[in-house]
């Protein structure tokens, strides 16, 4: 009879807690399962603001319209500022916080500091969350709700995205400048920065092609252009007539915050054409290069299946940002929902 007893208390137990799951996002317990990427474990579910804020995609979409618009490139910096979130502390907002009394911000590690973009429109659309559902959608949401209507207000694919995350309460200077790969990275660099966050070669070149929009800086690629190996000498993968528009806008001195396109064919535009671009001698960065001169594994074959294919490349893309977006997620009473995505709580 007792044992009767105690089981029935348990289905109750877990029917409440299944209940309060699906009634408010705030319950949610982190039971079941402890792998580190499948975000059922963690109770991450596109529905999680089904109740608790079901306007969420429409202010975060209206929002990043209008601003889009003003400037075509905040669509890949916000895409970007995904990544590097991502990749430090996992996908918890810790790239948004400034300078504190216990924090020290990531925006000044050398990845990030005068060069990741956007902040502003992930607080204004935290701003207008606010108004609509007060201390409800996280800014780790936000980041991740962004890079998906970037890509899809730029042409690209949609997916179905896993939301949930809570927001850290701490930062980590060093993880960003260790864990974010250099645009120099040689392919061994990168497929080993990729496989430390649990990503594999095929995401590594897929999420890669984000490179379709957006600009860099002239600091970013100026060694391909003037002393690529050492030897003064430029990088003899770059095809000859790009190579020389390349050093009309990055001289040899100065000039290192100019900017021209990732993809100079299509920049505002999120296409495959990144991947042909590579092919032929025209990839920007000395990373995006690598992917297919760098003779280890399988990224060669890839880039050439995703400038033949381009919707295999928009559905391996759309899987890969799941996968990148499910790294290390902060659930259930973990972290915060800050009110400020640039403050503690």
């Amino acid at each position: 009879m007792a044992f009767i007893k105690v089981t029935i208390s348990l289905m109750l137990l877990y029917f409440l807690s299944v209940t309060l799951c699906l009634a408010h996002p705030g319950f949610n317990f982190p039971w079941g399962g402890n792998g580190h990427f499948g975000g059922a474990n963690y109770g991450l579910f596109p529905q999680f603001y089904q109740f608790s804020c079901p306007q969420v995609d429409d202010i975060v979409m209206s929002v990043l319209k209008k601003a889009i618009a003003k400037e075509p490139r905040t669509a890949a910096s916000l895409l970007r500022l995904h990544f590097h979130d991502c990749f430090v502390q996992g996908c918890d907002a810790s790239v948004l916080l400034d300078d504190g009394a216990t924090i020290v911000s990531e925006k000044n590690s050398i990845p990030n500091q005068n060069s990741l973009r956007g902040f502003e429109v992930i607080d204004e659309i935290k701003a207008k969350l606010e108004e609509a559902c007060p201390q409800t959608v996280s800014c780790a949401d936000i980041v991740a709700l962004a890079a998906r209507a970037s890509t899809v207000l730029s042409g690209g694919p949609s997916w179905e995205l896993p939301l949930g995350r809570r927001d850290s309460k701490t930062a980590s200077l060093s993880g960003s400048n260790n864990n974010i790969p250099p645009p120099n990275s040689t392919i061994q660099n990168l497929i080993t920065s990729f496989k430390r966050q649990g990503l594999d070669e095929v995401d590594l070149v897929a999420l890669s092609g984000g490179h379709t929009i957006g600009v860099a800086r002239c600091a970013t690629f100026k060694q391909r252009l003037y002393n690529q190996n050492g030897n003064n000498q430029p990088d003899v993968t770059l095809e000859r007539t790009y190579y020389y528009g390349l050093k009309s806008v990055c001289p040899i001195t100065g000039g290192d915050n100019n900017i021209t396109p990732l993809d100079l064919a299509s920049p505002a535009k999120f296409d495959n054409t990144y991947f042909k671009l590579i092919l032929y001698g025209r990839g920007l960065l000395t990373s995006d290069e690598v992917l297919l001169t760098g003779n280890l594994g399988n990224t060669m074959a890839l880039v050439k299946s995703y400038a033949l294919n381009e919707h295999l490349f928009f559905e391996q893309f759309a899987k890969s940002m799941i996968k990148m977006g499910n790294i290390s997620p902060l659930t259930g009473l973990n972290g915060e929902v800050r009110k400020n995505c640039r403050r503690l709580n």
